[in-house]
């Protein structure tokens, strides 16, 4: 399998009073959406990135674009946000 060469990271804080709502969509989200990774981080529980697959830079424009929608199919987690769609920061990535 070849290694797509754009990525892109969406990364958000959950509020702990909404981890087992956010993990049930997260669960979700991964079963909708082919090739979309989701991690938290160790050394800061609560901190999560998604990683995308996107084969070219307009895919993963038009996934960054889509993924912070305020209508898209992630807007439900908006709500386990700190601050909300504002806070979910996202950046697309190219291979070097």
């Amino acid at each position: 399998m070849t290694q797509s060469m754009y990525k892109l990271f969406v990364e958000y804080r959950i509020e702990p009073e909404h981890r087992k709502s956010f993990l049930t969509w997260a669960e979700k989200a991964k079963k909708r959406e082919t090739g979309l990774i989701i991690y938290e981080g160790t050394d800061q529980p609560g901190l999560f990135v998604e990683i995308w697959e996107a084969a070219g830079e307009s895919e993963a424009e038009r996934k960054k674009e889509e993924r912070c929608a305020e209508r898209s199919f992630g807007s439900e987690m908006f709500d386990y946000v700190p601050g909300g769609r504002d806070k979910v920061h996202a950046w697309t990535f190219r291979a070097v």
